[in-house]
């Protein structure tokens, strides 16, 4: 059994990450850490793990954490794993990060969208997580930068089409929704009930801090400059996401075309799942689960593309997506730990 470590583990994607490798058949999870409920047993601050999870709360320490954990998980705001980080690599420790901290291997363009970077030196030997689509990095990585919720929406959907030249890349225009929990457990007016509650609204429109992860990644695919113009918006549910795109089609190319790609791109991927019959994506369908659906039309009239994705921001979006990359990682099965049915309603 591989030992598993999770620092910042009462945030909710660490809570996420406790659910899942609680559950998983080759994971021993053996440390978790909070600095806002050392001393606590985890069970306590999340009720629903009684009976399941009855490890103590602890205090940072990278002697403490590398000493009981093989594999290490940092669901820890921005800025925070950068300084943790380089201590755990140093004591040969494989790490998986949850923020944005180590999505970028430039680092004048994560200082661009957060703020100075202290373990410039790391970045350049950093894998971007998009599991399905960097596999063979990740496998050997020692360090993973876990995509964001948002860019996971964004980039499933658009990197099979940006490939094979499908679309204009001037016309990519990405609105997203999600769900309060992707702004995490702290406390912000924003987040309160009183002020999301019979509310639906746009925010940080086309300078949300995501965007340039988004821009780096589609440029790297497509060999030249993408900008995406991209609008997130809060909705008022616990988690989910959902995000329709918007593109010219470079060329006539029918809906049979866009099947193809995808088809070609994600077979034996198991958990991107294409819609069938012109369905399109619900986030209610992937609540919970680790999948990506993924919708299209064509609009003929204009001949631009409409493609919809769906996934759980807590899940695909961050913690599922880090198990995933853990698995491939380890060399173990890509879907352990992660198969849970999604429920029907």
């Amino acid at each position: 059994m591989t030992r598993a470590g999770i620092v910042g583990a009462t945030g909710y994607a660490g809570a996420e990450l406790v659910r899942i490798l609680a559950g998983h058949p080759d994971i021993e999870l053996s440390v978790l850490t909070s600095r806002q409920f050392a001393g606590v047993r985890f069970d306590k601050v999340y009720p629903s793990m009684t009976g399941s999870v009855d490890l103590v709360c602890e205090d940072f320490s990278a002697d403490l954490v590398c000493d009981r954990a093989d594999i290490i998980f940092l669901a820890l705001p921005h800025k925070l794993p950068m300084a943790v980080a380089p201590q755990l690599l140093k004591k040969n420790k494989r790490v998986i990060d949850l923020s944005a901290d180590f999505r970028f291997n430039d680092a004048s363009i994560y200082e661009s969208a957060y703020q100075p970077h202290s373990a410039r030196d790391l970045l350049k030997d950093t894998v971007y997580g998009l599991s399905e689509i960097y596999s063979d990095a990740i496998r050997t990585a020692n360090l993973i930068g876990n995509p964001g919720c948002y860019p996971t929406s964004v980039l499933l959907p658009l990197i099979p089409l940006i490939k094979e030249g499908y679309l204009d890349l001037k016309s990519i225009i990405a609105d997203s929704k999600s769900g309060v929990s992707g702004a995490g457990r702290s406390l912000s007016i924003t987040s309160h009930f009183c002020e999301v509650n019979e509310s639906f609204k746009a925010y940080k429109a086309a300078e949300h801090r995501h965007n340039p992860e988004m821009d780096m990644v589609l440029s790297r695919e497509a060999g030249q400059a993408v900008a995406v113009t991209f609008v997130p918006h809060l909705v008022p549910m616990t988690r989910g996401m959902l995000t329709t795109i918007y593109a010219t089609l470079a060329a006539p190319w029918k809906l049979q075309d866009i099947g193809d790609c995808y088809s070609h791109t994600y077979a034996g991927k198991p958990f991107v799942r294409l819609c069938p019959d012109g369905r399109m994506p619900d986030t209610l369908h992937v609540r919970g689960t680790n999948y990506c659906d993924i919708g299209f039309k064509i609009d003929e009239r204009s001949n631009r593309l409409i493609v919809l994705s769906a996934i759980d921001n807590l899940v695909k979006g961050a913690a599922g997506q880090a198990v995933q990359n853990m698995n491939i990682m380890l060399g173990l099965d890509e879907t352990a730990g992660l198969l849970s049915i999604p429920f029907p309603i």
